[in-house]
């Protein structure tokens, strides 16, 4: 297991460099399940909230709108170049009761207890040690307030994922699954087991299956160049890249893909 700093620095690179690609008109799944985690709890005018892993917005920016001019949120994310496409975002929705900052989940140096809601999603997975960023996160939420954790499902963008990673294999075999952080936890029991060691008694945690469109083969690869696999990605020179991108657009072809599964599971407790 890589140690905090490394986690961290490995995730801002892959993260930064994916910023080319993370909103990508293919790559709706961010915009969808970030909606879909704020329309799940509970968020009124003047609400106070944290979107702790926040990218480009995809969730910080519905949590915006909900609590109005009268509420604030910040979002957090080591990557700042998302954090740059998520302040124009802002700026062109016209909401001005966000403020988007660069930062570490486990060093925030935040208030205790000063937010509504405190939202992760699709972000749990990137810290080696996801219990004390539970406890960090649950400390930042006020009496009555709502952690809320998204993360990935089983079979993540398969049935292709697996043939990303066999072609991977076959072109860089050191390179194999060196970078899939989403894997980790991606089950309601190992969730519901992860909030309570992160000092969480009581949460609702509910699976829900979904598909995501790959109307071409092109469309995958920009869900590729745009998510974590960037990281894998990048490691290669052009030949290898080459390489694994023909290995599954010839899959997507012959196999006639045209959506892959997008899993989620959707974590939510409220303080007492």
């Amino acid at each position: 297991m890589p140690t905090p700093i490394e986690a961290k620095v490995k995730a801002a690179t892959a993260y930064n460099a994916a910023a080319d690609s993370y909103d990508d008109p293919a790559n709706t799944f961010w915009s969808r399940f970030g909606q879909r985690t704020i329309d799940r709890i509970d968020l009124r005018a003047g609400k106070r909230v944290l979107d702790v892993c926040c990218g480009s917005g995809a969730s910080a920016l519905p949590a915006a709108a909900r609590v109005g001019s009268s509420g604030y949120v910040l979002g957090v994310d080591l990557a700042d170049r998302l954090l740059a496409l998520a302040r124009t975002k802002a700026y062109d929705q016209n909401l001005r009761n966000v403020e988007f900052r660069v930062g570490d989940m486990l060093d925030l140096r935040l208030p205790s207890a000063d937010f509504d809601a405190v939202v992760c999603v699709f972000g749990i997975f990137f810290v080696p040690d996801m219990s004390a960023a539970v406890r960090a996160l649950w400390q930042l939420v006020r009496p009555g307030g709502q952690l809320v954790i998204t993360t990935w499902g089983p079979r993540f963008f398969e049935p292709v994922t697996t043939v990303f990673w066999d072609a991977i294999r076959e072109t860089r075999p050191e390179l194999y699954k060196c970078f899939n952080p989403w894997d980790r936890i991606c089950d309601p029991p190992t969730l519901s087991e992860l909030l309570r060691s992160g000092g969480v008694v009581r949460a609702e945690v509910v699976a829900e299956a979904g598909r995501h469109p790959i109307p071409t083969p092109e469309a995958w690869w920009s869900a590729v160049l745009g998510s974590g696999y960037r990281a894998t990605l990048d490691q290669l020179d052009a030949q290898e890249r080459e390489l694994v991108r023909a290995a599954t657009f010839d899959f997507i072809r012959a196999s006639r893909v045209a959506d892959v599964e997008t899993n989620v599971v959707y974590a939510q407790a409220t303080k007492g």
